[in-house]
């Protein structure tokens, strides 16, 4: 709010001070005759009246008269001088030449100089000097004040409309965090009614859509995983019995591609149960390396190749820390695997406990992957050209389940070039209350 306040004052107040400055002086030059004729004619009471005080006194006498005079008129000055002093311009000098008074105007229109001629040679001045200091602190003072009830005019202005867009951005962080019941709550009668009406609307849509996609999928992920289940039973039994070897080895790999269905639908269940915002991670603490030496435990056997070796780096003291342990594994585990589809020969695990979380990388020295596809293999399904074929691409759900399960702790999952020549997916986890 402070900033948009500052911002809109900023701009107020800066046309404000160059309007106050700018337009009168524009004024009074465009209309420059009118002033003059104004002040002159404000003016000649006053000039008469000097005037026939000097005409009273002998010629000889005019400099003590105007001496008397400027101790009278203080803080105006009355000065005698010649009605060709260097100081009238040649306007003026032909004016009083000709016997008629001068008036010269200044800022905002007032006069600073009024000038009489006493005879053919010698004018009297009245010269307006400047406003001293003290009325010229009061004049900013003034005009602080004004500045101040502006910030305050703007500020019960813009109250209202920073409460608002507070609930609207607050709203808008929830929604995309995952809860998408959600709503702004804001009255059609405020100024940004009609954007969080739209914006309500918007969110009800989508939450519905995202509903219906859901139940979508766990309807068919459910119902899919009966028939998979008998079919594998029932060719499960037929493999039991006595048949020829090429019939046994059509079966096997029906058998298998049955598995591989029932897997991808276990996949689907997954994802989709991480789709849900009702469901809270846990928060246990756990010690990272026997955390990791499990997880490295579990995919074991999933080695491809012995030639590969794991290294697990731990860098300073590892204290235990807080953490989903399912949804955690889950990732790491499909990172792993990952891992282990595109390496060479090695592996890396590094693990390093900050001050606002836990950070937990997974490098390989394989080919690494493009740059305008690292957020692309975050997608669900998507796989990279080079892994389309099932043997080693998967379901392009392994990612996507990853980094939606660091999402749901509050962390992220993001993948850059490894110092190996491969990847790097690299795992955030912030501290519990961070």
């Amino acid at each position: 709010m402070f900033r948009i306040l500052f911002r809109l004052y900023l701009v107020t107040i800066v046309s404000f001070s160059a309007a106050i400055y700018l337009v009168p002086d524009l004024v009074v030059k465009v209309f420059q005759e009118r002033f003059v004729t104004y002040n002159l004619d404000y003016s000649r009471g006053l000039q008469t009246l000097i005037v026939k005080q000097f005409h009273a006194v002998p010629t000889e006498q005019w400099p003590a008269l105007a001496a008397e005079m400027d101790k009278d008129f203080k803080p105006l000055h009355i000065l005698l001088s010649g009605n060709d002093d260097a100081s009238l311009s040649a306007e003026e000098q032909q004016r009083l030449q000709r016997g008629e008074n001068v008036v010269r105007v200044g800022d905002w229109g007032w006069r600073t100089l009024a000038v009489a001629p006493l005879d053919e040679h010698t004018v009297v001045q009245m010269v307006v000097p400047p406003d001293p200091l003290d009325v010229n602190l009061l004049y900013w003072g003034i005009n602080v004040l004004i500045g101040a009830t502006m910030l305050a005019c703007l500020l019960l202005w813009l109250r209202p409309h920073w409460r608002d867009l507070e609930r609207l951005k607050f709203t808008a962080e929830r929604f995309g965090k995952g809860h998408l019941s959600e709503r702004t709550q804001i009255p059609a009668s405020s100024n940004i009614g009609s954007l969080a009406h739209v914006f309500d609307t918007m969110a009800g849509d989508i939450e519905n859509l995202l509903n219906q996609q859901r139940d979508l999928l766990n309807a068919v992920s459910h119902e899919l995983r009966t028939p998979l289940t008998r079919l594998d039973f029932g060719l499960a039994l037929a493999l039991s019995e006595e048949m020829p070897q090429a019939s046994r080895e059509r079966l096997q790999s029906l058998i298998a591609h049955i598995r591989e269905l029932d897997e991808l639908v276990l996949e689907l269940l997954s994802y989709s149960r991480l789709q849900n915002p009702a469901r809270l991670p846990e928060q246990v603490e756990v010690s990272l390396d026997e955390f990791i030496d499990s997880i490295l435990g579990s995919v074991d056997e999933e080695l491809e190749s012995p030639d590969i070796v794991i290294d697990v780096l731990l860098h300073g003291q590892l204290e235990r820390f807080s953490l989903d342990p399912r949804l955690t594994a889950r990732a790491l585990q499909n990172l792993l695997r990952n891992a282990m589809r595109y390496c060479e020969k090695r592996i890396q695990i590094g693990v390093q406990v900050y001050a606002g979380g836990c950070e937990i990388w997974v490098d390989d020295d394989g080919i690494g992957i493009p740059d305008d596809e690292r957020e692309r293999i975050f997608e669900p399904f998507y796989r990279l050209d080079r892994s389309r074929d099932r043997a080693t691409g998967g379901f392009g759900l392994g990612l996507a389940i990853s980094r939606r399960a660091l999402e749901a702790q509050g962390g992220t999952l993001t993948v850059e070039a490894s110092p190996l020549g491969g990847a790097r997916f690299r795992l955030w986890l912030p501290t519990s209350g961070a």
